[in-house]
């Protein structure tokens, strides 16, 4: 099984192709990850805002068990700065809240940027090639078949006349020295349909 053609014009214009597509695909995937790691910034605030909600809660907290200690009203002390300290929790909560929310999104932009652009790029540039893989592989096996010559030299006469051009037309022309079985003719009209296809004989 050929990847390339065997002929130099065909195979640069290929490989040309697959860089192309290899090239854009890389783009797409970083620029991607610089669009996800730009969203992250945004969850900055929401860590700072987790970080002071537990830097209170845990104050308050500390707070309230000294508060406890105090004969008597101990107890009484220790009831608002557990609830200030329930309210630093709930700060934190809603910083670790937001990071999330940013997170979910910076994921699924990059997963967009980057399954919407490789999706456009595989279905224009993978069905062209596996076509000319599947179509090479199918005329190198009529060139080694029984015949396969024969019905390559007539692929030849049905194609574009300019490529006839090139080589000296027969006496009668290619057509009649085709349905003779003119071994030269047929040798010849079979390496315009294998150059055409990018392969040679």
């Amino acid at each position: 099984m050929l990847l390339y053609a065997q002929t130099p014009a065909r195979r640069n214009r290929q490989i040309l192709a697959d860089l192309i597509a290899v090239l854009l695909i890389a783009a797409a995937v970083t620029f991607a990850l610089a669009v996800h790691d730009a969203i992250m910034l945004l969850a900055e605030p929401g860590r700072k805002v987790e970080s002071s909600g537990d830097s209170l809660a845990a104050a308050l907290d500390d707070a309230g068990e000294t508060a406890s200690r105090v004969p008597l009203v101990g107890d009484l002390l220790k009831t608002p700065f557990r609830s200030a300290a329930d309210a630093g929790t709930g700060l934190a909560d809603a910083g670790q809240s937001l990071q999330d929310i940013v997170g979910q999104v910076a994921f699924l932009a990059a997963l967009a940027l980057i399954v919407v652009p490789v999706a456009c790029v595989l279905l224009l540039w993978l069905p062209l090639r596996l076509r000319w893989i599947r179509r090479s592989a199918r005329i190198r096996g009529l060139l080694t078949a029984p015949g396969g010559a024969d019905l390559l030299a007539l692929r030849a006469l049905t194609g574009p006349p300019g490529d006839l051009s090139a080589i000296p037309a027969p006496p009668g022309g290619f057509a009649d020295a085709w349905r003779r079985g003119d071994p030269q003719a047929i040798a010849a009209l079979s390496e315009i349909a294998l150059r055409r296809a990018g392969l040679r004989p």
